[in-house]
């Protein structure tokens, strides 16, 4: 392929597309909305964020248009924030979308690479299954504990917080499962996400 060819060939396909037609208006078609692969635990992570959001803006109204602040508001927003980021942890962890650093496994020989990556995914099981279970020895501790200003018990955050424990604990058994049925994991070759298969 010659310079000419290489530089005719972008514009080609630019032209290809037909995203301003000849009287200049602007076509562009979305792609179809797909949801069905978002998990309960995202969409409870989501219910959390728009509920945290009405609250923060009850208390903007109360307390800049009312002139008169509901107290309860920044404190239910507090937990309602722990809840969505425990919660969504769980999302994240089946999307595999946690920070990581996966330039190691390029200079790695395979094998290491994979054995490396492997003991990844078993020390992920392990903390968020540790995890869950310090949680709930912490609410067996802390019953008799309330919120400051709204008069419910301290374990309904925590019980959140154990339930997104639980359930990023058996999405990384579920993660852990894929890359061994698989041969590689998210570390070895980041251009292929998994997520579609779990």
């Amino acid at each position: 392929m010659n310079s000419a060819e290489s530089i005719s060939a972008p514009s080609a396909v630019v032209a290809d597309e037909h995203v301003v037609d000849e009287s200049g208006h602007f076509h562009a078609h979305d792609a179809p909305v797909d949801l069905a692969h978002y998990t309960f635990e995202a969409w409870i992570a989501f219910v959390l964020f728009w509920v945290l959001a009405a609250t923060i803006f009850y208390q903007f109204f109360t307390r800049y248009v009312l002139n008169d602040s509901a107290a309860w508001t920044e404190e239910i927003a507090r937990y309602l924030l722990i809840g969505m980021v425990f919660v969504g942890v769980s999302a994240m962890v089946r999307m595999q979308r946690h920070i990581h650093v996966d330039f190691l496994y390029r200079l790695l020989p395979p094998r290491i690479g994979r054995a490396l990556s492997t003991l990844v995914d078993i020390v992920r099981i392990l903390f968020f299954a540790y995890a869950t279970v310090l949680t709930g020895q912490m609410m067996s501790k802390m019953t008799n504990y309330k919120m400051t200003i709204v008069d419910l018990p301290m374990n309904v955050v925590y019980a959140v917080c154990l339930f997104g424990f639980a359930c990023s604990a058996i999405r990384a058994v579920q993660v852990a499962v894929e890359h061994w049925r698989q041969g590689y994991s998210v570390l070895e070759r980041p251009e292929f996400p998994i997520e579609s298969s779990i």
